[in-house]
């Protein structure tokens, strides 16, 4: 699909965090005719102009959008929905989501004249800005929930098109698959599990009496090494390049950490994001002031190994190199 085949089309972005802004810049320099929608004086609105957008109000951006990108945090989707692009979107406009949360579990009902589509990049909004800057792209899966004019299709891969998600990979998926998905490999695997092992090993490491700046360097600052082998090519290319000790300790010591009884709990995650336990709970959590979140989000913060590894990435060159 070509933005070429759809040139007339006006996109609001609303939203212009890590993924609202890699998506106007794209979407932009593809093509498309792109506004961005952001309450005034809010904080990435001197950002969106600096980057030369013109930038409304939300409810003055939508009107007379074709294509409306909701690309703000999940918990505040719903209220944005009804209060403001529910009233202001025009007929027969497309609703576009990066992620099918609100959708899917209901919390948004989207009027039945509207296209409702989703796109989601498999990456972050700074990847997606670098991979299109040099011309490739991350890949892309796409969704469509309602299809009212017939073109919804055509709108998802269009879009999609635009971030550069064209040049990788476009898969097809539904909002609940990409919903359900999404919230298991961030609990299970990509956020909780992967940083609840880090923390479980440099707390083995530290309690028998290594050091902590040791551990540190085993449990976590070495993962990179291996995740960026699982990128290029999967487990097959991290056996190939990990030594013959380290291979047979993968072997006869992984399922003994991560075994059939983890596989249960990581089941029982899955029920309670299928069956809607998971979002009803962070939906009360953020109704009732994020008091949970911030305490838990603290407790990792104040977690010791990132106090040495405060101390240990400091003396990283390269990393400062990276963050200037």
């Amino acid at each position: 699909m070509s933005t070429n085949e759809l040139p007339q089309i006006k996109i609001a972005v609303v939203g212009y965090g890590s993924q609202g802004r890699a998506h106007a810049m794209n979407l932009r320099e593809s093509g498309f005719d792109v506004v961005v929608g952001l309450r005034a004086g809010g904080p990435t609105e001197v950002k969106a102009q600096a980057d030369g957008f013109t930038v409304k109000s939300p409810a003055e951006a939508v009107k007379d959008a074709d294509l409306v990108a909701v690309l703000t945090p999940d918990m505040v989707q719903k209220k944005l929905y009804n209060e403001v692009l529910a009233p202001n979107m025009k007929q027969g406009a497309c609703l576009l989501f990066a992620h099918g949360l609100n959708v899917h579990f209901g919390m948004i009902e989207p009027r039945a004249d509207l296209d409702v589509v989703l796109v989601a990049p498999k990456g972050p909004g700074a990847l997606v800005r670098r991979e299109y800057e040099i011309g490739r792209g991350v890949p892309c899966i796409y969704a469509v929930h309602q299809d009212k004019s017939g073109k919804a299709e055509q709108l998802a891969l269009a879009y999609a098109a635009g971030l550069g998600g064209a040049r990788a990979n476009i898969i097809k998926t539904t909002f609940k698959e990409e919903t359900e998905t999404d919230l298991f490999g961030e609990q299970a695997v990509l956020c909780g599990g992967a940083s609840a092992l880090v923390q479980a090993g440099f707390e083995t490491l530290v309690e028998a009496g290594y050091q902590p700046e040791i551990a540190y360097y085993e449990v976590l600052h070495e993962l990179k090494l291996i995740v960026d082998l699982f990128y290029e090519g999967g487990i097959t290319r991290m056996l190939e390049f990990i030594s013959e000790t380290a291979q047979y300790g993968d072997f006869v010591s992984g399922p003994r950490v991560i075994d059939a009884s983890v596989k249960a709990r990581m089941k029982d995650v899955l029920t309670d994001i299928q069956n809607g336990t998971f979002t009803r709970n962070w939906e009360a959590e953020y109704e009732a002031g994020l008091p949970n979140y911030r305490k838990f989000q603290q407790a990792d913060m104040d977690h010791p190994i990132e106090k040495v590894g405060k101390e240990l990435r400091a003396k990283m060159v390269w990393l400062q190199a990276q963050n200037a």
